[in-house]
Order: C-alpha cells, then sequence, then structure tokens
C-alpha cells in the first residue's frame, strides 16, 4: 500500500484520539467550573449558614472560679476575734504611748519630742546623770511620709528595747557625746504595717553620714497578737548592722497586758549576736500610773554562747503634770556572769517629758 494512503489511515485515528480527549477534558472542566461556584459567597436570596467556632478556654480566676456556697460555720468567732484583735491593739499602743517607748517614737505618723534625764545607782552605775533628747518631725503637706529626726547619740537606738529604763547601760556622760540630723521616708497602715528609711549625718565635725532602714508587721492570733520587727543600719563607728524583734501580747484581764519579746542584734564587725528575751507584765493602775513586771534574759554568741546577764526589775511610772511630764523609778536585781551570777541590785530613776499631738 502506497505509504500516502497509510498516513490518510491513521490521520482519522489521530483526530479521533484528539476528540475524545478534547471530550473527555470538557467534563472535568464543568466539574471545576461547579465546584467553584458552590464556593461563591452566598447571595442575599440565601440563608446565611452558621460559623462554627472552637471556644477558647478560659483562665480560672476567683472571679471566674465556680463559686461555691458561703459556710456560717465560724461566723460566730468573726466578732469575739475584731474585738479581741482591736482590744489588743488599743490597749498595746497606749501601753507603748504612755511609756514613750522606742517603738511609740519610730511608728508616730505625728511629731513627737522626747527628753530624758536619767540615774543609774547600783550595779553598773557611772555615777553620772544621763541626758538624752530625740524629735521626730512630721514635715508638713507630705501626707506624713517625710520627716524630720534630730536624736543625740543615735547608735544607742539601735535595741529597740520594750521600755527606756529597763536596761543598763554602761559608761554614760552627762552631755551626748554625739547629735545627728536625719529625714525619714514612712508609710505605713495603721495597726497593721509601717516601714521607714533614715538617711542622715552625726556630728561633732567631721559630719559622719549613716542610714538606717526599719519595717514591722503585726497580725492577730486569736486572743494574741503578733508582731514582728526588721532593722538593717549602718554606722561609721559601728558598721553595718541588723536588729530583729519578736513580741507575742495579750491581754490577761482588762488592767493587765502580757508582752514576750525576743530581741538579736547582729553586728557585722564584731561578728556577733547579742541576744534578749524579755517577760513583761504591764498593770494599768490609774490613768496617772503603770507598773512594769518584768524578767530579762542576756546572752551573746562570740566567742561562745553564752549567758551574760539575768535581770528582774519592777518600774513605776508617773505622770506627774499633765500629758508630758513623767517619773520613772526601777529597782532591779541582776545576775551577771562577771559575778558568778550573784544577785547586784540596781535603781534607776528618771525624769522624761514627752510630747506628741496627744500630749
Amino acid at each position: 500500500m502506497p505509504s500516502i494512503a497509510r498516513k490518510f489511515i491513521r490521520f482519522p485515528r489521530l483526530l479521533s484520539g484528539l476528540l475524545l480527549g478534547i471530550t473527555l477534558q470538557f467534563p472535568l472542566d464543568l466539574f471545576g467550573d461547579e465546584l467553584a461556584a458552590s464556593q461563591v459567597p452566598q447571595t442575599d436570596t440565601q440563608e446565611p449558614q452558621p460559623v462554627l467556632q472552637t471556644p477558647r478556654p478560659v483562665l480560672l480566676t476567683p472571679q471566674t472560679a465556680p463559686q461555691t456556697s458561703k459556710s456560717d460555720k465560724f461566723d460566730s468567732w468573726e466578732a469575739s476575734r475584731d474585738y479581741m484583735s482591736g482590744k489588743i491593739t488599743s490597749f498595746a499602743s497606749y501601753i507603748d504611748r504612755f511609756f514613750g517607748g522606742d517603738r511609740h517614737f519610730q511608728e508616730s505618723n505625728g511629731t513627737v519630742m522626747q527628753l530624758d534625764l536619767s540615774k543609774l545607782n547600783g550595779y553598773g552605775s557611772d555615777h553620772k546623770v544621763d541626758l538624752a533628747a530625740r524629735v521626730n518631725l512630721r514635715l508638713p503637706v507630705t501626707e506624713g511620709r517625710l520627716h524630720l529626726l534630730i536624736e543625740t547619740d543615735p547608735e544607742k537606738n539601735i535595741n529597740a528595747t520594750p521600755t527606756p529604763g529597763s536596761t543598763v547601760i554602761k559608761n554614760k556622760v552627762v552631755v551626748p557625746s554625739s547629735v545627728a540630723v536625719a529625714t525619714r521616708y514612712a508609710i505605713a497602715k495603721e495597726d497593721i504595717w509601717h516601714f521607714s528609711t533614715d538617711v542622715g549625718i552625726k556630728f561633732p565635725i567631721p559630719p559622719k553620714p549613716f542610714v538606717r532602714s526599719r519595717g514591722s508587721y503585726s497580725i492577730p492570733l486569736g486572743n494574741w497578737r503578733l508582731k514582728a520587727e526588721e532593722s538593717v543600719y549602718w554606722f561609721n563607728t559601728l558598721g553595718a548592722g541588723e536588729t530583729s524583734q519578736l513580741d507575742f501580747e495579750r491581754i490577761i484581764s482588762p488592767p493587765l497586758l502580757f508582752r514576750a519579746s525576743s530581741i538579736v542584734t547582729w553586728l557585722n564587725d564584731k561578728q556577733n549576736f547579742d541576744m534578749r528575751q524579755d517577760f513583761s507584765i504591764y498593770h494599768t493602775v490609774t490613768d496617772r500610773s503603770v507598773l512594769l513586771y518584768q524578767a530579762t534574759a542576756i546572752g551573746i554568741s562570740n566567742p561562745q554562747y553564752q549567758m551574760t546577764d539575768f535581770v528582774v526589775l519592777m518600774l513605776y511610772r508617773y505622770r506627774m503634770h499633765q500629758e508630758w511630764l513623767f517619773f520613772e523609778i526601777s529597782p532591779q536585781l541582776h545576775f551577771p556572769r562577771d559575778r558568778q551570777y550573784h544577785y547586784s541590785p540596781a535603781l534607776n530613776i528618771r525624769l522624761e517629758m514627752l510630747f506628741d499631738d496627744s500630749r
């Protein structure tokens, strides 16, 4: 068969194959168009289909957590707890204010001025009269946050003793050896917490800087109140140091307040802990007089842990005139280690002028 005839016979077969391919391709294109048309947004004539959204996890907080029914099982305790807490706080604050102690001076939001003349006779006596003064002046237009401090021998105030006159301090002088001026920044929530920072200089010339920071916090524990205090400081004469104090207070009866005070002082230069434990009972006799009964143990950690003194004392404080002039007399029995713990009597006498917002 001629070659031209063979090519002619193959051409219809090629053409039929091409037509078949076009025919098969056309329905597939139509199907694709219909699929695309189904994905076109719905017109106004069709109802919108709801869109399903995956719920987001909810952060669990006290506000969003499932609420439970309130229990009234302990409601009867609330009134007595609030009553005792307020009663202990007010009574302890009254005692500290009456005695003019360090806590009242440090935490008062108003102006406080103290001037003391004291004389110690017997054990530890230096046969001199000690003069001490300090002023905590609240600056106006500062909402009680800024104070101006003026005090004599500021290093002696690092140990926040529960009451003045209950600790023997040797080597006292008639005229204070130094006077300090400082600025204090303080913030507080009444009867709960208090924080202050002091930056000052000490005279005489050349002036010597010092810094102090103090914080306290109190919480009720049933019929008790717990008060914790922490102080850190730096003086050029003492170096860096820290004092911690923990008080437990309870009203024994309306005129009697019990207080247990644990005080620890650390001085970095001496690498020594000074430790002190007080058990005190304050007895309000009248609106003019208060009695203090106190037992104290004093110890050190260097060169070894040992008790250096035991003290038993009674202190009588009398308000002589108005709200600012006070007289104290405190007979004491000491049992010092340097005397093989044999009893050594002492008598401390103090005259104090105390001025604050309530006096």
